[in-house]
């Protein structure tokens, strides 16, 4: 194997916004993520439907014309 080839794979420290410090390896370094698996909401059961600029409400009134 060629050396000099494979970058160095050291230990990093990653942050998440809600305050979760997780210790592993990476080739990138320490870096911050937004949501982790302690927070993110499909992982806690906290999953909530958010209505962005009334898409919900325009899906639903559209599709109920339908059933009838």
């Amino acid at each position: 194997m060629k050396s000099g080839l494979h970058p160095e794979y050291k230990q990093a420290t990653i942050t998440c916004a809600c305050g979760v410090v997780i210790q592993t390896f990476s080739t990138r370094g320490n870096f911050t993520v937004d949501v982790c698996s302690s927070c993110h909401p499909f992982f806690t059961g906290r999953q909530k439907l958010l209505d962005t600029a009334g898409r919900v409400d325009r899906f639903r009134r559209k599709y109920a014309k339908l059933k009838g």
